[in-house]
């Protein structure tokens, strides 16, 4: 399940395994990434219905309401438009080129019409009417196209840990990030690497110990 809380940026996370965390990918094109996947990434699927979707787009950082018209059909190019995203953002990562089929499932899906914004009465940023799934899709992967073409595509990155495949655009200035989130696998690396720092400082003493207690020879 993907939250967000209005006042804190990024997608709160509560996967099954328990432990809530905070995630912001960088882009709106990777936030679609958390809510599920192709392959192993299945048993974490959480579009299942219409419902499912506008619970996405209210998580998202797409600004103000937007009321969503969407059918079971509009489920599923979801799905199969962020299933192309996972194989290309995951390419992107190792520095390899996208699957060609991947490709042409974002750029049909960009190439419909995309959200139509506007500026309410109260001179917030609002969306027109009558938006429908296809819209949003197609907002998604233009979202994509300006990622994968522009100046951050050389910084999408996949967690630095070792069991989390969570991928993020690094938009940070020096370009150093390494965990979807410091609350979640950072501090779970560190907390690896203090306990590996302190099982070497203590095996010396150990040794030291076993000698000392060896009788004569």
């Amino acid at each position: 399940m993907v939250r967000r809380a209005t006042d804190t940026p990024g997608m709160l996370l509560e996967p099954p395994s328990g432990g809530a965390f905070r995630f912001d990918p960088g882009a709106l094109c990777l936030e679609l990434l958390t809510t599920g996947g192709p392959g192993s990434l299945a048993g974490y699927e959480v579009l299942h219905d219409p419902a499912a979707l506008r619970r996405w787009v209210a998580a998202s950082r797409l600004p103000g309401e937007l009321h969503l018209s969407a059918d079971d059909a509009d489920v599923a190019a979801a799905r199969a438009l962020r299933n192309a995203l996972w194989g290309m953002a995951a390419a992107a990562a190792h520095g390899d080129d996208p699957d060609p089929a991947d490709v042409s499932v974002v750029n049909t899906a960009a190439a419909a019409p995309a959200l139509a914004p506007r500026i309410g009465a109260d001179g917030s940023r609002q969306w027109v009417p009558g938006a429908t799934a296809g819209q949003l899709l197609s907002t998604v992967a233009r979202d994509a196209v300006d990622l994968f073409t522009g100046p951050h595509a050389h910084r999408v990155r996949e967690c630095g840990s070792h069991d989390c495949r969570l991928i993020f655009v690094d938009t940070s200035r020096p370009g150093r990030r390494r965990w979807c989130a410091m609350e979640r696998c950072g501090n779970r690396s560190k907390v690896r690497a203090h306990r590996a720092r302190t099982s070497e400082d203590a095996a010396p003493d150990h040794a030291r110990t076993s000698e000392d207690a060896a009788p004569d020879r």
